[in-house]
Parts: structure tokens; C-alpha cells; sequence
């Protein structure tokens, strides 16, 4: 890892370009642009190409033709699977480049960009790339005198629309099993994040994309995410987002060719320690880490502690002391713990539930306010509030942001009751010691992913996704391939 010194050296010399990529080549848009805002500083870093409806019709245009008459589709798996791995090398030899973008475009800590996220986004177009030819169809046994194969082909065209939070990673999510699976695709990045999905745009081409099987089309929801939903070319719809958001893309669905979407959504995740948790620091530990892990900015975070009534004030005060001791800082520095929140509105919208949670009588023991003031950047403290009830705004409503609510409860089924008192369903965590209660209370939680004694640990080879509100569908895994991919019956008499 680079030292702080030589992080701001690498960062005034970086030349961030921001056109569209479309079918293979950069491409400046009609004229219009908007700046890139880094958060750790309210310094514009870039300006970027505004995709209006043109851009997309010209984005989805190519995917169409790569998809329709080009050889990505029709490439021997084993042939597209190398292409995916010459990217994945492409993305260990930009690594620090990547690395930097995506800390100077959304605030996260250098040493979680480099170290997290650009090893997840690396992995998950290896991994794609070696399963590309490891996929079979199926040839069900049926009378004598016919055969019938059901084969897995490729949907078409995936309009793919991600967040800020994650760019990269998310974005890997996405895009590399749908190219494992001979899709094209069209990515709209956040316009808060665009910067580093255009580096892989042009790192895809690099590799041995052929043009137009992956374009980057850069544009804010309400123009180029609406053109790209509504687009009758677009075969699939593939979205990490809000859930405000994703109920406008099933609309755009409807109100035009009944694509295909996929959502991953918000999330209010419940985090259970019960008493006999094999280590209640450790689960506290976790707990703050959860939390405050990429500014709390994370779909799955813990956001909710719910802490059996017995070891409440142990394992808060514990919270409370790691959350004091986070370094908050430049996220250039590699010693720093937590960066900076995406942007100035984002800020004011994490601070409008601090202040909602203290009026509606919880108890605030550490943070709550902005941090680093004159830095120019949108910092917060790391927060924490107890005597949280499961009717306020703060048990409620997904905040995104490094605010914690401790309830507590004093048995099983009120736990449970409390866990699932939410309209999302992406993901929940657990600590306790006893087997049996580890088995019911996981099949009890309703939510895609259940961590017992840990939190947000897994690889690519499980699925990640949520019920209720938080979406449809799994990203990673053979599972996501589902998404990209049609069944065909075909049935041949003999």
C-alpha cells in the first residue's frame, strides 16, 4: 500500500476522462456534461458526457447489433470465458489507478478501495470467466422415438444500472455474468460514480470485447435511467438501487416491452445478539464494523443491533467505545477508517434522521454531527443511538449513512418479531452459541442472507439478494446467470 503522500501525488495526476463508451470507442455525447464532485474535498474533478435519450438509442443501437450479428454471442463459452479473464488481469495491472478513481469519486477509505473493492470486482470477472464453460444444458429423458433438450441461451440485451456505494464491485456483479452468459450490455453508472465505470468500459476493450457488446453511458435516473428502462431493445433491466427506484423501473417495464428486471434494493438489516453469543466483544466489534464500514453506506449494513435485554449496556458501551476510537479522515490516507459520505445532499439527508431520532426520544451516546469542518468534504461522526423503539424513523427507514439503532428485547420471539418488523428483507445477522437456535431463528428471519456469528462474509460461489421490498432475483453465484439467460424446449420426434 502507498503511503498518504504519494496517494495525493497520484491523484493530481490522474487524468479522469469522461465521455460515454459506446461501441468500443469514447464517445463525447451531444454536448452536454456535469461535474464530478469528489466528496472528500467539494472539489469538481472531472466533467462528464450527460447521456440524454440520443446517447442511449446510440449505447443500446450497438449492444443490439453485437448482440444481434456479432460473434460475442455466438463464440465457443470457453472463448468468451478467456476474454473475462484477460480483464480480470487488466483490472490487477490498473489496480491502484482503479483504486483511486473510485476513492476520489465516492469518498471511501483508499485501503478499502484498493484492498475490497477492487478484489472483489478482479474476482468476480475471474470467477465468471472460469465458469463460462462449465455450464451444461439438459436432455430430460422422455419416450422412445423423441428427444427433447432444454438449452440456457443468452436473454439479449442487459440495460444495467448501478450505484455509487459499490461502483465497481457492483458493476462486476452485473456486467460479468451477463457476458459469461453471451448478453451485451448497456451500464449506466451513478452520476455521483461514473468515473471508474468508464476505466472499465475502456479496460473491455482493451481485453478483446468485441465493440458494442459492453457500453458505458453516463446520465442521471430521471433522463438516462428512465431512457434506458423504457428502451423496447432492452431485454433485461438489471438494478442496484433504492427502492423508490426500482418501482419506477418495473414501470418503465410495463409501460413499454415487459423486459425482464431484476432488483436488488434498499435494506434494514436486523443484527441479533443473544446472551450466550460466543464472544459478546466480538459481536460488538462486528456490530461497529458493520455499521461504519464504507461510511455505513451499504445496502446490507447492520443498521439495527437488537441486543437481548441482559447484555444490552455491555455490548452497547462496547459499540459506543469502537465507534469513538473510528478514524475518520482524508480518504487518501491509508490509515483512514472511515471517509467521507458521497455528497453534500446525501449529508443533509443522514443528518435529517439523526436529528428526527433524537425528537422522537432515543438516546444519542456518540456522534451525530458533521465531521472535519473547513475540510470542505462531507464527513460525519460515527453515531450510535439506544432506547430506539421499532415504530421511530430510525428502526423504519434505511438511512445509508454510519447511524446505529440499538433495541433491545428479552426473548426469542420478540427478537424475531422486531427482525422482521420491516419492509425490506436483504439480509440479518445472528450471534449465539446454540446450534438448534441458530437453525430456527435463520429459517425464522425473512431475508436473503442470514450470517450466524459473523457478518457480511461469503465468497462468489453463494448467492446475494433479498425478499420484500429488497428486490428479486441474486446477484453473484451460478444463480445470477438465471437472469441473463432464457430456457428453450425444444422437442425433436424421431
Amino acid at each position: 500500500m502507498l503511503e498518504h503522500e504519494e496517494w495525493l501525488r497520484r491523484a493530481k495526476a490522474l487524468d479522469l476522462s469522461g465521455a460515454h463508451h459506446i461501441d468500443g470507442t469514447d464517445e463525447p455525447g451531444a454536448g452536454a456534461s456535469f461535474p464530478v464532485v469528489s466528496p472528500r474535498d467539494g472539489r469538481v474533478i472531472a466533467h462528464v458526457a450527460d447521456a440524454g435519450p440520443a446517447e442511449v438509442d446510440a449505447a443500446v443501437a450497438a449492444a443490439r447489433r453485437a448482440f444481434d450479428t456479432g460473434p460475442w454471442p455466438r463464440l465457443a463459452p470457453a472463448e468468451r470465458g478467456r476474454v473475462l479473464l484477460r480483464l480480470a488481469d487488466l483490472l490487477q495491472e490498473r489496480r491502484e489507478e482503479l483504486a483511486l478513481t473510485v476513492t476520489l469519486e465516492m469518498g471511501k477509505p483508499i485501503a478499502d478501495a484498493y484492498d475490497i473493492e477492487l478484489r472483489a470486482a478482479i474476482n468476480t470477472f475471474r470467477w465468471y470467466g472460469q465458469l463460462a464453460d462449465k455450464l451444461t444444458d439438459e436432455s430430460p429423458h422422455t419416450a422412445a422415438g423423441s428427444l427433447a433438450l432444454v438449452t440456457r441461451e443468452p436473454a439479449g440485451v442487459v440495460g444495467a444500472v448501478v450505484p455509487w456505494n459499490f461502483p465497481l464491485t457492483l458493476a462486476g456483479w452485473k456486467v460479468a455474468p451477463a457476458l459469461a452468459a453471451g448478453c451485451t450490455v448497456v451500464l449506466k453508472p451513478s452520476e455521483n460514480s461514473p468515473l471508474s465505470a468508464l476505466l472499465l468500459g475502456r479496460l473491455t476493450t482493451e481485453a478483446g470485447l468485441p465493440p458494442g457488446v459492453l457500453n458505458v453511458v453516463n446520465g442521471n435516473g430521471p433522463v438516462a435511467g428512465r431512457a434506458l428502462g423504457r428502451h423496447p431493445d432492452v431485454d433485461v433491466l438489471a438494478f442496484t438501487g433504492s427502492t423508490a427506484v426500482g418501482r419506477h423501473f418495473l414501470h418503465y417495464a410495463a409501460d413499454s416491452n415487459l423486459k425482464r428486471v431484476w432488483l436488488e434494493l434498499g435494506g434494514k438489516s436486523p443484527n441479533i445478539v443473544l446472551p450466550d453469543a460466543p464472544d459478546l466483544e466480538q459481536a460488538a466489534a462486528t456490530a461497529a464494523w458493520g455499521i461504519f464500514f464504507n461510511q455505513g453506506e451499504m445496502c446490507t449494513a447492520p443498521s439495527r443491533l437488537l441486543v437481548h435485554s441482559s447484555v444490552a449496556d455491555q455490548v452497547t458501551d462496547a459499540v459506543v467505545r469502537r465507534a469513538r476510537d473510528l478514524r475518520v479522515g482524508d480518504p487518501l490516507d491509508p490509515a483512514t477508517e472511515m471517509g467521507a459520505l458521497v455528497g453534500e445532499s446525501h449529508l443533509d439527508r443522514v443528518l435529517d434522521h439523526i436529528r428526527a431520532g433524537t425528537g422522537e426520544g432515543a438516546r444519542l451516546r456518540t456522534g451525530g454531527d458533521r465531521a472535519l469542518a473547513g475540510s470542505g468534504g462531507t464527513f460525519l461522526e460515527p453515531t450510535v443511538f439506544d432506547r430506539v423503539r421499532s415504530g421511530m424513523r430510525l428502526a423504519r427507514e434505511e438511512i445509508f449513512g454510519p447511524v446505529l439503532s440499538v433495541l433491545t428485547f428479552d426473548d426469542l420471539d420478540e427478537a424475531v418479531r422486531l427482525a422482521n418488523a420491516t419492509e425490506y428483507g436483504l439480509a440479518a445477522g445472528l450471534w449465539t452459541s446454540d446450534l438448534s437456535t441458530a437453525h430456527q431463528v435463520s429459517r425464522a428471519l425473512k431475508a436473503g442472507t442470514v450470517w450466524v456469528n459473523c457478518y457480511e462474509e461469503g465468497d462468489l460461489t453463494v448467492p446475494f439478494g433479498g425478499w420484500k421490498q429488497s428486490g428479486n432475483g441474486r446477484d453473484k453465484s451460478v444463480h445470477a446467470l438465471e437472469k441473463y439467460t432464457e430456457l428453450k424446449t425444444t422437442w425433436i420426434q424421431l
